[in-house]
């Protein structure tokens, strides 16, 4: 099925529509991921930084930080619910993601097609790369 980009926006104005008449919708003009990159095609809400308790202490989930025992660590909500802590990559070594082969042979390596959920390492370290 072939459609044209003034058919896509029509419909896409539509289920705005729609959605307007049922829930409360926010228009997100120039958003942008924590790495600065222009979010064209926002997955909802993949990517939203919420705020959450862990350990008693207020924390941020799914951004990624300078790690304490890993090279990185975040903090995201497991299957049940729970919020975990992930660490993730090697301290002592540097991420090459400019060298195309490098980058290639990684994500290869890592099977990053299928990186799996978002509270274990893998989904984490391919993402960075």
């Amino acid at each position: 099925m072939k459609i044209t980009k003034e058919r896509l926006r029509e419909i896409i104005v539509e289920e705005i529509q729609a959605l307007s008449e049922t829930e409360e919708y926010c228009h997100i003009a120039d958003a942008t991921y924590d790495d600065g990159t222009v979010a064209e095609d926002i997955e909802f809400w993949d990517d939203v930084i919420e705020e959450a308790e862990y350990q008693g202490r207020k924390v941020k989930l799914n951004k990624p930080m300078r790690g304490d025992v890993k090279k990185s660590k975040v903090d995201v909500k497991n299957a049940k619910g729970n919020v975990v802590k992930v660490n993730f990559g090697d301290p002592d070594m540097k991420i090459r993601k400019s060298n195309p082969k490098a980058r290639k042979s990684f994500r290869a390596r890592h099977n990053c097609k299928n990186p799996g959920p978002k509270w274990k390492a893998r989904y984490w370290s391919c993402r960075a790369w």
